[in-house]
């Protein structure tokens, strides 16, 4: 029977792709298995009894302990659950007796004049290796387009000590420029096979330019068929396959070290890559490290944690340099560290990364509910901004006003990436406006946040990890003065302007400039825009109920006792116009002589009501939408 406890961790399991191992009471590995969603895949073991075959009850009978690695996709998953099975050998997975590999793309870069073809087999010969991929047909197909782009050379020759007499079909098909002929030098050759390599490495971009400006080039030069086919292939070039992160065909022995921190919780996930294969995921979390920097609590784990340890690669990533760097090499000869910014390396440093924010993340969430778990976004967050304390609770304040009228404020409350409505507020504001400037934004904003807070405080609510305001230098100045004055300093808040999405932040004079496609922005902008369309609403709402009661409290004898009477009988401006004297006669308060006077004021302000009314006698309307709030 699987343990409480293990059962009790599936529930806080993430909604992401990954592998789930399967581990006896002696930590043999029993099972690996993969998943698109590990949460619902890992939990159909623990609730799905009737659905289970008779290998997994027996599973689940000798099973003590799950371990699971958080991968950024299926294809991923798929490859690294590949390299589990046959490290491990479980004795309930179906193994493969020819060990099966996928297929990679190889560039015979060693040679003068490569070649480009696929291949399952890994050689230490100089060449560069590209993949693996899953779909081979997908990769074939996408390869064909690559050769036909760059018109690389299919022969097996050689070159340039065999050389053929006569140029082969596809030089006079324009497949090929024929070097083999020297009708291409070797250096024109060596330049296209660059950007073979840039491609495939995944620097697209550049690759896509300098097809753009083969295309407007051949188009000046009125070769339509040239032009067309540059065309066609630019919209092929997105059809290869991402390779996998799962595996390094760089080779060799590395630890990826990923890295979270929450408050003063911090953890360290190592995902230990040999002969160029992920193999394994280890952790170590940290506790009480308020007082500490990111780079003093992974410099204080480097010392103490990873170097005593026996089987450490000679070659380590981490996502930034940590204190007392420098001295690794003295300790630890011949071990390097380095901090990859971009590529396959930088990739899988992210996926270390994600399993530190799982694990940090399950580590605090036990005995919580399982839909407490912030969203990878949430990381990003308070990573971009250099937050000690992930910012999982987030509130933002904007303003909306109408031509001076109707001056309100809105807050809304996001809780681990998501909006939480029940503690939504919306407020008039008081600031008094300028006749000369008009509605002092700064002086509203100062007012909306400060009256929100003080009252968290009088009822010794929770406050948030971050605060957000919809505006730029000035907004935040004001609601920092806010702040200040109710004692929050220490309270993290930042601004986001519309027009560059700049970040400002409190105490720095320059504004933080987030990547457009990064996950830390674009929640920003939700929460932002949030605000913006909670602040609005209320605004028009504030608006309606003022234009449809002015007209009730300019007549004699009509207070906001009285107005609010009629506007419950009837639901609407609308409706007390169309209403009978006898009606309106019969609300509490009024009698026959009043209501005409009322109905009679409202009439002359609407005279097809007055016109209708009179034409079809007494109409009871529909229900309106336009009620009177307090």
């Amino acid at each position: 029977m699987i343990p409480a406890q293990v059962a009790n961790a599936t529930l806080r399991l993430p909604d992401t792709p990954g592998v789930y191992l399967w581990k006896g009471p002696d930590g043999t590995v029993l099972y690996v298995g993969k998943a698109k969603r590990l949460k619902a895949r890992v939990r159909s073991y623990v609730l799905g009894d009737e659905l289970q075959t008779p290998k997994t009850r027996v599973l689940m009978e000798q099973a003590t302990a799950l371990e699971t690695i958080v991968v950024p996709d299926e294809a991923s998953a798929l490859m690294l659950e590949s390299n589990l099975i046959k490290e491990h050998r479980p004795r309930f997975n179906v193994l493969l007796r020819d060990d099966k590999s996928y297929p990679f793309v190889k560039v015979t870069v060693q040679e003068p004049y490569p070649r480009v073809f696929v291949t399952r087999c890994l050689l230490d010969d100089g060449a560069r290796y590209f993949g693996p991929y899953t779909d081979v047909g997908a990769m074939r197909r996408a390869l064909n387009v690559v050769k036909r782009i760059f018109t690389v050379r299919s022969c097996r020759y050689d070159m340039p000590r065999e050389m053929p007499e006569r140029a082969c079909l596809d030089f006079y098909i324009k497949r090929c420029k024929g070097p083999c002929v020297a009708a291409q030098s070797q250096t024109d050759y060596r330049a296209m096979m660059d950007e073979v390599v840039a491609y495939l490495a995944g620097r697209t971009d550049d690759v896509v330019r300098h097809m753009r400006e083969k295309m407007v080039v051949a188009s000046d030069r009125m070769d339509y068929e040239r032009a067309a086919e540059m065309r066609d292939a630019m919209l092929h070039l997105e059809q290869i396959e991402e390779p996998s992160v799962m595996v390094d065909v760089g080779g060799g022995d590395r630890d990826v070290l990923g890295y979270a921190r929450d408050g003063d919780d911090a953890c360290v996930a190592i995902l230990i890559v040999r002969e160029g294969r992920l193999m394994a995921r280890e952790h170590r979390l940290l506790e009480h490290v308020e007082d500490a920097t990111d780079a003093e609590v992974l410099g204080a784990y480097m010392a103490s944690g990873y170097l005593p340890r026996e089987s450490r690669a000679s070659e380590v990533f981490v996502p930034f340099d940590f204190a007392d760097q420098e001295l690794l090499p003295l300790v630890a000869p011949g071990t390097s560290v380095r901090v990859p910014q971009r590529g396959a390396r930088r990739e899988l440093l992210d996926v270390a990364e994600q399993n530190a924010r799982h694990l940090l993340e399950e580590f605090k969430l036990e005995g919580l509910e399982a839909d407490e778990r912030a969203a990878d976004p949430v990381y990003d967050l308070g990573r971009e901004l250099g937050l000690q304390r992930i910012p999982r609770s987030v509130v933002c304040f904007d303003n909306s006003t109408s031509q001076g009228k109707d001056n309100v404020g809105a807050v809304v409350w996001f809780e681990n990436g998501r909006p939480r409505r029940a503690e939504y507020r919306t407020m008039r504001v008081k600031a008094l406006a300028s006749e000369s400037t008009g509605p002092d934004d700064f002086a509203s904003m100062r007012e909306v946040v400060f009256r929100y807070f003080r009252r968290r405080l009088d009822e010794k609510k929770a406050l948030p990890d971050l605060v957000v305001i919809d505006g730029g230098k000035g907004q935040l100045s004001a609601a920092t003065e806010a702040l200040t004055e109710l004692e929050l300093t220490s309270l993290p808040v930042v601004a986001l302007a519309k027009r560059e999405e700049e970040v400002f932040m409190r105490g720095k004079a320059e504004p933080l400039r987030l990547a457009r496609r990064s996950a830390a922005l674009r929640l920003l902008q939700r929460i932002r825009d949030e605000a913006h369309r909670t602040a609005v609403g209320y605004n028009r709402k504030r608006r309606t109920i003022r234009t449809v009661t002015s007209e009730l409290l300019r007549i004699d004898g009509v207070g906001p006792n009285k107005r609010r009477a009629l506007l419950t009988a009837f639901g609407s401006l609308q409706g007390v116009r169309e209403a009978s004297a006898e009606q309106v006669a019969a609300v509490p308060g009024f009698s026959v002589k009043s209501a005409e006077r009322i109905l009679l004021a409202l009439r002359k302000s609407d005279p097809v009501a007055d016109a209708k009314a009179g034409a079809d006698g007494d109409i009871v309307p529909p229900p309106s939408t336009e009620t009177e709030t307090s």
